[in-house]
């Protein structure tokens, strides 16, 4: 981090501890719950009398007392008004930009070292524009969680309660299992959930998804579900097997004429957890694989897309899915995840 050389005299490990502290309490921006630490913070390293934080509505945040006499909230009204600094020292006011956008101002109470306050404030303007970007990225990831909600098709849901509706004389208790499973179903992919689950409850998912496509493909569907006990703990991002599981049945199964076998499989490999999605249905050209993972593809298919980006995110570009297919060879997916990553937990 260049101008260290500008700031009070400290330890430069302690500079830097410091400003990842002021970051962090400012993820939030300046009117997070973190804005009276963050001001606390950079009071420290400017060896300030007093340190205001305050956002676009112009309420301030203190860490000390401004001197008597001093108008910080005349030093605010101008900066947010003029988008420049206002006032000298020993009260002064300087504009925070976050994307070349005015984030809000910090007022400097105190005779600081001019080249420290240009540092400090270039510091507080780079964490506003990093919370910025990570609460963006967070407003996507839901996005896309949302979007996998959604791709429930209307095509399979009318399809199960018509073969539901049949049973409902003929099989009584058949039709009351699959109605419990539909339920199941529904509440699983629509009910809100925090952004984590355990392998378990995804792997429970998958089956009632499964118990009610055989109910409506009959004979043509042939399902077998094989998972390690020691990875059902594991903890996943919501909603990752169910769209793969589905894709295998819809665009693997569905199309074929004939009968088809969907093999799922959970295994632990050394600090991994494998898990393997195959059917043995139309199959695709590998090229048109490479295009939904990239978001290219078809929309029915879209769901992969997203279960790939939301891997890669959480746990970095080595992870996500692997696609091993040809034209009429049928379809393997495999997701691989570490056993425990930090931060994600259900």
């Amino acid at each position: 981090m260049p101008g260290l050389r500008a700031l009070p005299r400290a330890e430069p490990a302690e500079v830097l501890h410091t400003a990842r502290q002021i970051a962090a309490e400012l993820k939030g921006g300046l009117g997070g719950r973190g804005a009276r630490n963050a001001a606390r913070g950079i009071r420290r390293l400017l060896d300030a009398d007093a340190i205001g934080l305050a956002d676009l509505s112009g309420a301030v945040v203190w860490a000390g007392h401004p001197p008597a006499g001093v108008d910080a909230g005349a030093l605010v009204h101008n900066v947010l008004h003029t988008e420049t600094a206002s006032g000298r020292p020993p009260a002064q006011a300087q504009p925070l930009y976050a994307r070349d956008d005015l984030a809000g101002v910090l007022v400097i109470c105190g005779r600081p070292d001019r080249a420290a306050v240009r540092e400090v404030t270039g510091w507080v303007a780079d964490a506003l524009e990093r919370g910025r970007l990570e609460a963006s990225a967070e407003n996507a990831a839901r996005a896309e969680l949302r979007a996998l909600r959604a791709e429930i098709s209307p095509h399979f849901v009318y399809n199960a309660l018509t073969v539901i509706a049949s049973l409902v004389r003929s099989e009584p208790d058949r039709a009351r299992e699959l109605m419990l499973d539909f339920a199941d179903y529904i509440r699983y992919s629509l009910a809100r959930h925090g952004e984590y689950t355990t392998l378990a409850d995804e792997f429970h998912a998958i089956e009632t998804y499964l118990a009610l496509q055989r109910a409506v493909l009959g004979e043509r569907l042939t399902v077998q579900v094989r998972v390690s006990p020691e990875v059902l703990a594991v903890a996943v991002p919501y909603l990752v097997l169910q769209p793969v599981v589905e894709n295998a049945v819809r665009h693997g199964i569905e199309p074929s004429p004939g009968k088809g076998v969907v093999h799922v499989s959970g295994v632990a490999e050394g600090t991994d957890c494998v898990i393997s999605v195959e059917d043995d249905g139309v199959g695709m050209e590998p090229e048109k694989a490479e295009a939904i993972l990239a978001g290219q593809g078809d929309p029915d298919s879209l769901g992969l897309a997203n279960v790939d980006k939301r891997l890669r995110s959480v746990y970095g570009p080595w992870y996500g899915l692997v696609v091993e297919t040809a034209k009429d060879a049928g379809t393997r997916v495999v997701l691989r995840v570490p056993r425990f990553q930090p931060g994600v937990m259900p």
